[in-house]
């Protein structure tokens, strides 16, 4: 269940000097008063707090604050055909479902009311929407637009959270689209409470998407080693070969016909090869699938690089 403004706003931070906020004349500005040259202001535009360094940001100040003043940004919900289409484009991922029972149900027995953090939470994830019907669970997001499911604006580089104030974070697809990784997860590593969990699907094996804003690709290997302070629970791929193919017939059609259009027509026409995942076991997923995932908890403990040799759970 979405948390309401109570039950997060005493967590929000500068993005500067992590210093605590309060609301003032629809402003956020630094609470504590004896730092004056550290006053800075944060506006709340459509009842969002937008909390971002733009000095740092790649974000545009203007852009931004203009874009989430002029309307807040819903996804489209497709019915009839094409529902059906999109199902068959994008089905159900058993892995990453599975995941998702297992992470509520460890953060059940942690704490009975938990706070979740979901960076780049703009829109529903695909198999996330349990956390959003668990009363008890308390789910705070943000991403750099509005969106119904997000209660502040920001930029995952500086969270505007305080430390260890978080029991778990999720992170689907997005930090492709960040510039320096390390220094996301190292946030993400303040805000978790001791023994906090993560958990994190980054792509593998896919085409750029979202243009200027896609930077990065990671290994199932060097996926661990992003988040090397982090004790292991479980990692591998939620898609395989077959997705990834998918992915490539898309592209390969686009780029072949200049069209877009044409792409996704042989992407509807052999959407069954994504069924062939099903068929391929779980270690070529780790050398050849579309994306991986990451769960584990923080930890005092840094992975070392002989233990990094050893993670290896592929099919070389």
């Amino acid at each position: 269940m979405l948390a309401d403004n109570h039950e997060y706003w005493n967590l929000l931070r500068c993005p500067k000097t992590n210093l605590p906020l309060k609301l003032i004349n629809s402003e956020f500005l630094v609470a504590d008063t004896s730092h004056q040259n550290q006053q800075h202001k944060y506006e709340i535009i459509e009842g969002k707090p937008v909390l971002v360094d733009f000095s740092t940001s790649i974000l545009d100040q203007t852009e931004t604050l203009t874009n989430n003043a002029s309307s807040v940004i819903i996804r489209p919900t497709r019915e009839g055909i094409q529902s059906i289409i999109q199902k068959l484009l994008s089905p159900e991922k058993q892995v990453a479902n599975d995941n998702v029972k297992y992470l509520i149900s460890l953060l059940k027995s942690q704490n009975s009311q938990p706070k979740v953090l979901f960076v780049g939470g703009g829109s529903l994830g695909r198999a996330m929407k349990p956390f959003y019907e668990e009363d008890a669970i308390k789910v705070i997001g943000f991403d750099i637009y509005a969106s119904p499911l997000v209660q502040f604006i920001a930029d995952a580089h500086q969270i505007p959270l305080a430390n260890e104030s978080i029991d778990c974070v999720v992170i689907q697809v997005v930090l492709e689209h960040v510039l320096d990784p390390s220094q996301v997860v190292s946030e993400i590593y303040r805000v978790l409470k001791p023994n906090g969990l993560v958990y994190a699907e980054t792509p593998f094996l896919q085409q750029i998407h979202e243009g200027a804003y896609d930077f990065t690709r990671f290994t199932e290997s060097g996926h661990r080693y992003l988040f090397k302070n982090f004790q292991l629970i479980k990692s591998g791929a939620t898609e395989g070969p077959g997705t990834q193919l998918l992915w490539t017939i898309d592209y390969f059609n686009r780029s072949l016909f200049r069209s877009r259009r044409m792409g996704k027509i042989m992407k509807l026409l052999f959407f069954w090869v994504q069924y062939l995942d099903y068929c391929i076991p779980k270690e070529y997923w780790i050398d050849s699938g579309s994306d991986v995932f990451f769960l584990g908890r923080k930890s005092d403990k840094v992975i070392t690089p002989q233990e990094m040799i050893q993670h290896y759970q592929g099919a070389q």
